[in-house]
């Protein structure tokens, strides 16, 4: 899997959020996109997955060498962030089974895992809804890391996360397959520091805007 950027911008009203980016992200390595509040970055992930499109500059997805159509980038991909919320309808049970209808799990038994890992097995009935914020982090964390796909994001994971399930966070990302690509979104060295490379969002805002 590669995705590549060239010439890259966002706007938003008259305000540049971001300009002239190329990147080329590959398979098996990890980024992380930093910079202060405000500065992009979630903006950045949006755009690179798909789900609000640039102003400017184009991307390609890329597997064995050929393009994927953009309508199916979604299919390649997984996102794990504070803004987007789960199904809060549904049971745990019934979220892991819709998700892996269209996400498929890693291993058969992905869902036992999930529930064991997590801790959540008394929980499995109890509807998304009644979770604590840190309950529903974990899960949004799990779906990413145990879902078969070649494109991992997320976004200021350890948010609602104590230290116990930020460590579980920091074990359980280092653990992906060496035929996924990684892109984080972070001001947290923590979340972060084992990055291949880390890239300043700020460095592409045009000076003056």
């Amino acid at each position: 899997m590669q995705i590549l950027i060239n010439q890259l911008g966002k706007r938003f009203n008259r305000e540049w959020i971001f300009r002239e980016l190329n990147l080329e992200l590959q398979a098996g390595q990890s980024y992380t996109f930093v910079g202060p509040n405000g500065s992009g970055k979630s903006t950045l992930l949006q755009v690179i997955s798909g789900v609000i499109p640039s102003t400017e500059g184009k991307m390609e997805y890329r597997i064995g060498g050929q393009a994927i159509e953009e309508d199916k980038w979604y299919k390649q991909l997984i996102i794990a962030a504070p803004y987007l919320e789960l199904i809060e309808e549904f049971t745990l049970l019934e979220l892991l089974d819709f998700h892996a209808g269209f996400k498929p799990f890693k291993t058969p038994h992905a869902k036992e895992e999930i529930l064991d890992k997590l801790e959540l097995e008394p929980s499995k009935h109890k509807a998304i809804k009644n979770f604590s914020s840190g309950m529903k982090q974990r899960v949004k964390l799990a779906l990413a890391f145990y879902s078969d796909v070649p494109v991992v994001m997320l976004d200021e994971p350890t948010s609602n996360l104590d230290a116990r399930w930020s460590a579980w966070y920091r074990e359980e990302v280092q653990r992906l397959g060496s035929n996924q690509l990684l892109l984080i979104c972070s001001n947290i060295p923590a979340e972060y520091d084992f990055a291949d490379t880390v890239i300043n969002v700020g460095d592409y805002k045009p000076k003056g805007k």
